[in-house]
């Protein structure tokens, strides 16, 4: 606990929509395109989030302030499935949506401790929940017996390889998505890792 919020591992029940709708507002920008409209990518993510591959931060009333999902051998936290692409957006939609985020990234590092994502909602933004929420995570990294955290990052995200540098990160390399650029509005990702 810190201040008036509290960092733990699990998703329950009850903020699973909260979960969605946070995610979404981090980065349905670049998801928008396959996953939109809004009103279907909700329901989607809230269908196939993984409850056991988030680490969240609430407020004393129970808020949802920031997530941070991880992938492990078993799935990660935002990926969904054929069978759920196929029930919120059709045969044709399913099919063609299922291969574009793989594209990106369908990997899990077996070496690295793989990140999925971390969202601080707008309002909480500055009061070090991204700081709490990348701390939780190096712990879930050592407690699995990963030698180091592996994010990606937007190049164009300034501010989070910011925040990333001071929390020890190190850019590893880069990846250029080439025309996919025209789905997903960014040009290159930058992978950086941070040792524990």
């Amino acid at each position: 606990m810190t201040g008036d919020w509290s960092l733990s591992l699990g998703l329950p029940k009850t903020l699973r929509h909260d979960a969605a709708r946070l995610y979404w507002q981090a980065f349905g920008p670049k998801l928008g395109m396959v996953l939109g409209p809004e009103r279907r990518a909700l329901a989607f993510l809230e269908s196939v989030i993984r409850a056991d591959h988030v680490l969240i931060v609430t407020s004393k009333d129970g808020q949802l302030l920031g997530l941070a999902g991880f992938k492990t051998p078993k799935g990660s936290f935002a990926m969904g499935n054929p069978a759920a692409l196929r029930q919120f957006y059709g045969p044709w939609g399913g099919f063609w949506r299922k291969h574009l985020p793989g594209l990106l990234s369908s990997e899990v590092d077996n070496d690295n401790f793989l990140i999925d994502g971390i969202c601080v909602a707008p309002q909480a933004r500055g009061q070090g929940i991204g700081t709490a929420l990348l701390s939780g995570l190096y712990d879930q990294g050592q407690a699995r017996g990963y030698p180091a955290v592996r994010l990606d990052v937007v190049a164009t995200n300034t501010r989070a390889q910011r925040l990333y540098r001071r929390e020890g990160f190190v850019q590893t390399g880069h990846h250029d998505i080439g025309l996919l650029r025209y789905i997903f509005g960014f040009t290159r990702s930058i992978t950086m890792l941070r040792r524990l």
